[in-house]
């Protein structure tokens, strides 16, 4: 065939930049976005590297080669991106994004009708669904014997995504 694709490739816990290592070995481009961390003890402070992802690392691989990239057993699934121009569009900002040195942090997509679990503060452990994605902050509570819902806002940070 001959054909490359591109991957998102789901590794096993920490071996992401093994598998990025495996990938440089292999001579496949692939990108894992790094960001700084910053972890303070009591004596010192150290600086590292972390995956922005955990867990993913994007991969473009040859049709034929693509057994090669379980032969160190490294990821768990290789998912095919299904829209690759979109997918190389949205990986062209990640990079510039990285790139840039702002601070950032991986939110999940909060969207009309997402399942939430509530966990911190006094509402924790109750679920809910997002109501308005321009406003995450606000879940709607069902009270199904009511036929009403309560939207409750609660902090972005208190809210989980649910599968």
């Amino acid at each position: 065939m001959g054909d490359n694709y591109w991957l998102v490739c789901h590794t096993k816990p920490r071996c992401e930049k093994k598998f990025a290592a495996l990938l440089t070995a292999e001579k496949f481009e692939h990108y894992l976005p790094l960001v700084q961390s910053v972890r303070r003890y009591a004596q010192q402070t150290k600086k590292f590297t972390k995956p922005l992802f955990p867990g993913y690392v994007f991969a473009q691989v040859p049709t034929e080669s693509k057994a090669r990239i379980y032969q160190q057993e490294l990821i768990a699934r290789a998912i095919i991106v299904e829209d690759e121009e979109k997918f190389l569009r949205q990986l062209a900002d990640v990079k510039a994004i990285v790139a840039s040195g702002f601070e950032l942090s991986v939110l999940p997509l909060l969207t009309k009708g997402r399942r939430v679990k509530i966990v911190g503060g006094p509402l924790h452990g109750l679920e809910g669904f997002v109501d308005n994605p321009a406003n995450p902050q606000g879940i709607v509570l069902s009270v199904d014997v009511l036929q009403q819902g309560l939207l409750v806002k609660v902090p972005i940070d208190y809210l989980q995504v649910l599968p």
